[in-house]
């Protein structure tokens, strides 16, 4: 059973809607531990620069660097003194077009729950209208000893709740070096291919549509370790090197845009050897046939 991270309130006019948050992604990286030459686990510690002597974590302090070698101590009752005064409070301030928002500023979203019954109506009021407007809820969120901006929107038969990035958060394609200070110019007759290419590849979003072949791949590679098996890796398809663009293009259209792509394969076992002779006097027979 999933628990909540965050329990406060969401406000907007007079009206306070108290929520509990729950996060709305499961990450299922496959996570690697760090192993000494002789196969033991390596666990880092915490050890004082000056001492070398191991420091307990509830001795540990924030601290910020000023000058070099120099630094301000911080308390955590000092931090929570600062808190705005709606850390348990998501207000919302502005009500907007989500296609206004690009994508960069979002960052991890969040289911909201009402906490009680008495909530349930305000909070489906609130979602009902956000959808009958098609306008989000914007407003600031303190988690973790952090403040965001927050997105409030309907999402499935509730709402969910995105963390978002502060402008001067996102850094501007100008300061990034080779980045095109003007649109580029591009020729007629490319630019119809191409938008046949676009056409010919669009379809309805559905995210079931998209798996992470490469995980699959690792664990596949690591059941097969743990059996002592030997495995080969699937041989790396090379793509066509293609140095002229209206050939590229033309080349794609040819192929209905897609690239000629295989679903990714678990490692191929080896196959023993009295298999492979096996298989070997089946193809000459049916040859001779």
């Amino acid at each position: 059973m999933a628990r909540s991270i965050w329990t406060g309130s969401i406000s907007f006019g007079l009206v306070s809607i108290p929520v509990r948050v729950f996060s709305a992604i499961r990450e299922h990286d496959v996570r690697f531990h760090q192993l000494a030459p002789d196969g033991s686990r390596i666990h880092l510690e915490r050890v004082s620069e000056k001492t070398g002597r191991k420091v307990d974590f509830k001795n540990v302090k924030k601290g910020y660097e000023t000058s070099k070698g120099k630094w301000v101590v911080i308390e955590p009752d000092e931090l929570k003194k600062l808190a705005p005064q709606s850390t348990k409070a998501i207000e919302i301030e502005d009500f907007v077009a989500l296609e206004d928002i690009d994508p960069i500023y979002f960052q991890r979203t969040y289911h909201l729950v009402p906490q009680n019954e008495s909530a349930a109506r305000a909070y489906a009021l609130l979602a009902s209208v956000m959808a009958d407007k098609q306008r989000i809820g914007i407003g600031k969120v303190v988690m973790r000893e952090k403040q965001y901006l927050a997105a409030i929107r309907p999402f499935g038969k509730g709402l969910a709740m995105s963390t978002m990035l502060f402008a001067d958060e996102v850094i501007s394609p100008s300061a990034i070096e080779g980045m095109p200070a003007r649109k580029p110019s591009v020729a007629e007759r490319e630019k119809k291919m191409a938008a046949q290419i676009v056409d010919s590849l669009a379809r309805d979003w559905d995210p079931k549509r998209y798996q992470d072949d490469y995980e699959d791949q690792v664990k596949a590679l690591l059941k097969a370790k743990a059996k002592g098996k030997e495995i080969e890796a699937p041989a790396p398809q090379e793509s066509a090197k293609v140095l002229d663009l209206t050939e590229a293009l033309r080349a794609s259209l040819e192929s209905g845009g897609r690239k000629s792509t295989r679903k990714a394969s678990r490692p191929a076992k080896r196959s023993s050897p009295a298999k492979r002779r096996t298989a070997k006097r089946r193809t000459a027979k049916r040859r001779t046939a």
